[in-house]
């Protein structure tokens, strides 16, 4: 995987794909999730993302599961330098909300379950309303200040809370954020196109999107009347009742089947060439997944092909 992209100001290149970690410790186990990790660190990916929430939803987990698992690999590998490593606080069960306290015990749990001493990009999770931009702006600027984290960033975040985040480290000389990560894909695009979107390009900020596959949706395997075994699927078949998701399907099938590549990796450089995308982010539970998704790589679609899928995700 070649072709590095800076994250906005930060001066941190990353892969053009981020790996993300929400399977690891949950639909992965931690063999399965090393094996990922290294297969996809073999080709040339820098950029793992992860969460302090990761998986707490599961039976028996509390959260921190994946910050785990990747604190292991990193330490059996000794390779903590060569990896940029992304999490967010503010949805763990014990660590809740963006406050002052809870923020900074939040960050000190996630660098113990990471083993290092710092983390490269630090994003709030979901924004708390209940506390001023003033407090976690000033909260994280502390923790950059100390060491402890690179660079800032945010995600399920307003258009205005990012704008009033903005103007106040500008105004105080303090950290700023440098991405940005939305929910966004071929078929959910106004959870980021408008104003979220503008306010990020105007800011020079890096987008990540999260659920770049829709859940699996976007892999093309969910199909009418076929029955997929999976934690998402759920999720995933819902666009199957959508005329949007059915010509969205029916436009990656052709453009996949003209350019010999997979869906998924179609449905990721659709998204990669979209405006202040620099990374999507797309998890893997097999390293046989995993070829797919660090293709996108590689692959760059035509003006003409991607008209064709923003055209039926239109519908």
């Amino acid at each position: 995987m070649t072709s590095l992209r800076t994250l906005g100001s930060s001066g941190i290149a990353v892969s053009p794909l981020a790996l993300g970690g929400n399977v690891f410790g949950w639909t992965a186990d931690q063999a399965q999730s090393f094996a990922v990790l290294d297969a996809y660190t073999a080709v040339g990916g820098n950029f793992v993302d992860t969460a302090d929430a990761y998986s707490s939803w599961a039976p028996g987990n509390e959260g921190g599961e994946s910050e785990t698992v990747i604190g292991n690999w990193l330490a059996a590998r000794g390779n903590r330098s060569d990896v940029v490593v992304a999490t967010k606080a503010g949805a763990h069960p014990q660590y809740r909300g963006l406050s002052a306290t809870t923020l900074k015990a939040a960050a000190e749990q996630s660098l113990k379950r990471l083993r290092t001493d710092y983390i490269d990009l630090y994003y709030t999770h979901f924004d708390d309303p209940s506390v001023p931009v003033e407090e976690i702006i000033t909260t994280l600027d502390q923790l950059v200040r100390d060491g402890k984290v690179r660079a800032i960033a945010a995600s399920n975040l307003s258009p205005e809370r990012l704008q009033a985040s903005l103007d106040f480290s500008e105004r105080e000389g303090l950290a700023r954020y440098v991405a940005l990560q939305p929910r966004y894909n071929l078929v959910s695009r106004d959870t980021y196109e408008g104003e979220l979107r503008d306010t990020a390009a105007r800011a020079g900020l890096a987008a990540v999107p999260y659920s770049a596959l829709a859940s699996g949706f976007l892999t093309g395997k969910y199909r009418p009347g076929v029955a997929v075994d999976s934690a998402r699927a759920a999720g995933a078949s819902k666009h199957l009742e959508t005329g949007r998701g059915l010509a969205v399907l029916a436009a990656l099938d052709k453009v996949a089947r003209d350019r010999g590549a997979r869906i998924a990796t179609v449905a990721l450089a659709w998204l990669a060439a979209q405006p202040t995308v620099v990374a999507p982010i797309a998890s893997a539970r097999t390293v046989e997944q995993l070829p797919a998704l660090t293709a996108v790589a590689e692959l760059e679609l035509t003006a003409d092909e991607l008209a064709e899928l923003t055209a039926a995700s239109d519908i």
